[in-house]
């Protein structure tokens, strides 16, 4: 059975809140544009999205090779009794997801082109926890994750208030994107060398350490330069500046990113919340701007 305290640890309770965040940022840009938020489509909306993700977090966990444990000194019955939790919890959650998906479009709440990005996204977060694809255990999870964070939650959010596509979405969900990826791929460090004894494939086992840190600082720099070019590209810079009070922690985490790799000390903590704060402080300050405008 799934005790409280692995439960939550499964769940992953910070990256729930980083979806929450992103969610509200693509509701945000749709009270932004004129469209007064309905309530109820966002708040099934969110738990729709909640489901699923932490969902496939558990099948993640239930479809990974039996001997490889989820805690230290885990018997192999043990073992076989989480998976048997983590399956009936994944169909719970995934009843869940579909009750509410089923309530959005009985109520009339659920635009055409939300429900296919609905349709998208639950197809996105099985190809990323099930075989034959299980994008979570070939290396390719963060990207995944990041397109889903970035991209996916804030476009559902939009979809549902806004019910079309609108540029000013694209503008905010691409920098997010790459901030996105930045911050998955730093939580790979910590876990760098059990991942290796285990043989679980992330992206940072993937890229190597060598060509993970140039790419993780570019994805940093090449997200606030476009977030730069809001005037150029015809976008009110009072939208986006508040993003760059979160530039200081993006470079900071940088140069505590480089000294690492240069032999220095290695307080993962201080890098991992670096990188929560670059993210979570760039999609909080993206969204108030826009629900407050």
């Amino acid at each position: 059975m799934l005790n409280y305290r692995m439960a939550i640890k499964l769940a992953r309770p910070l990256q729930l809140l980083l979806s929450a965040l992103t969610y509200g940022l693509g509701a945000g840009i749709s009270r932004y544009l004129g469209h007064p938020v309905h309530a109820a489509a966002f708040g099934l909306g969110l738990l729709a999205i909640l489901a699923i993700e932490v969902a496939a977090f558990c099948l993640v966990e239930y479809f990974r090779l039996p001997l490889t444990p989820l805690a230290e000194e885990e018997s192999p019955r043990h073992r076989e009794a989480l998976r048997i939790s983590l399956f009936q919890s994944a169909a719970a959650l995934l009843i869940l997801a579909g009750a509410t998906i089923v309530t959005l479009l009985l109520a009339r709440l659920m635009p055409v082109l939300a429900g296919i990005l609905m349709g998208l996204i639950v197809v996105f977060f099985i190809a990323y926890a099930v075989p034959p694809m299980q994008l979570a255990e070939t290396g390719y999870g963060e990207l995944a994750m990041a397109i889903g964070l970035g991209t996916l939650f804030p476009a559902l959010a939009f979809l549902l208030q806004y019910g079309e596509f609108h540029r000013l979405l694209t503008f905010a969900t691409f920098p997010l994107t790459l901030l996105a990826l930045a911050y998955l791929l730093v939580n790979d460090f910590p876990a760098f060398a059990t991942d290796l004894k285990y043989e679980r494939h992330t992206l940072l086992t993937r890229l190597t350490w060598q060509h993970a840190i140039p790419i993780h600082h570019l994805l940093v720099l090449v997200s606030f330069l476009f977030f730069a070019t809001a005037p150029l590209l015809g976008f009110p810079w009072g939208l986006v500046w508040p993003v760059f009070l979160a530039l200081p922690f993006a470079v900071i985490q940088i140069i505590w990113l480089q000294r690492i790799a240069l032999g220095g000390r290695t307080v993962w903590k201080l890098l991992t919340g670096l990188a929560l704060a670059t993210f979570g402080l760039a999609a909080y300050l993206l969204g108030f701007t826009f629900w407050i405008r």
